[in-house]
């Protein structure tokens, strides 16, 4: 976890940098909105490059998604750690058991 928790930092670090020259800063400062679509056209292109691209079509777009989702996770305030918890919390559990549980 060690790449994810540097780059969840890097971040964070260019939330406010200058958007001429940061993707963060640049996508930070068009918005939320702008944001999540971007997760969602990465998420798109990683599921495209698992059926009918090549392994490392796979592993660049799956890259990128997690970029993304960090992104995400950093403009609305939640940290790597929160979503680390979570999935602690959840290990050991059955799939359908978890999302039974969900509907409770």
């Amino acid at each position: 976890m060690d790449t994810l928790t540097r780059l969840a930092a890097t971040i964070a670090a260019r939330r406010t940098a200058d958007p001429a020259t940061s993707w963060v800063a640049k996508l930070h400062a068009r918005g939320l909105p702008v944001i999540a679509k971007k997760l969602g056209e990465e998420a798109v292109e990683t599921v495209i490059a698992a059926l009918t691209g090549s392994r490392e079509e796979l592993v660049g777009e799956a890259a990128d998604t997690l970029f993304h989702l960090l992104v995400l996770l950093d403009a609305k305030g939640v940290s790597l750690d929160e979503v680390l918890a979570e999935l602690d919390r959840r290990e050991g559990t059955s799939g359908i058991a978890e999302k039974a549980s969900r509907s409770e």
